[in-house]
């Protein structure tokens, strides 16, 4: 929440003077980056406690020890493949692409070693 509210600070803070700039004719892209400067001046000289806060919530979440965002469908999804991996433990997943040797004496598709061998 820190970090969003610092991007609306910094927004409420952008979108008037660039608005201003373009009014005075300075040209889009001047317009931007004048107003982008203005912001980030008048953000770091007024706006310490919420920059700090955001910084802090970002190294919180980048740090591995944030729990992971999931959105409903990720979930259904880790649980309709966890329920298929346990009904059956013979079946191999393979995510990175390379076959992997199965329990069973398989080269992981279903194909016996021995018959790779020839």
């Amino acid at each position: 929440m820190a970090f969003f509210k610092y991007f609306l600070i910094r927004a409420a803070v952008f979108v008037p003077l660039f608005i201003l700039f373009v009014l005075l004719h300075v040209g889009l892209i001047f317009s931007a980056i004048f107003a982008a400067l203005i912001a980030f001046c008048v953000s770091y000289l007024f706006f310490r406690k919420q920059r700090d806060a955001a910084a802090e919530q970002m190294r919180y979440r980048f740090s591995g020890h944030a729990k992971p965002v999931r959105s409903p469908t990720e979930l259904a999804d880790a649980a309709a493949e966890d329920s298929l991996a346990e009904a059956s433990p013979d079946v191999v997943a393979d995510a990175d692409g390379r076959r992997q040797p199965a329990r069973n004496g398989t080269d992981g598709a279903g194909v016996p070693k021995d018959f790779l061998d020839n």
